[in-house]
């Protein structure tokens, strides 16, 4: 690698398929907690945990979608400081909504 020049390789397609597997981890977790809530029928906490967790996945999902995006192309931007926060807030909503119907 010289001059600034950037050798793609297989990285776009391993950070690619990371986002893809980290998404559908989410997604059972989100649909999980649904069933949690649908089978031990939680009360008023337990909805408002499962639909914060609910925006949450679906604010992982946006902040993902647009990754894979970019990552489709030949040179692919770094991940912006803004969507990298917002994943890691999404997961510790997720998180905090599953303590709550847990306890």
């Amino acid at each position: 690698m010289t001059g600034g020049t950037r050798d793609p390789g297989l990285q776009p397609e391993r950070t690619r398929l990371a986002w893809r597997r980290t998404t559908l981890s989410f997604t059972v977790v989100a649909l999980l907690a649904v069933r949690q809530v649908l089978r031990a029928g939680l009360g008023a906490a337990g909805t408002v945990a499962l639909a914060l967790g609910l925006l949450a996945w679906l604010g992982f999902l946006r902040v993902a979608h647009r990754r894979v995006g970019g990552m489709g192309a030949a040179e692919p931007a770094p991940l912006v400081v803004r969507h990298a926060l917002a994943a890691a807030v999404c997961t510790v909503v997720l998180a905090v909504c599953a303590a709550v119907m847990l306890f």
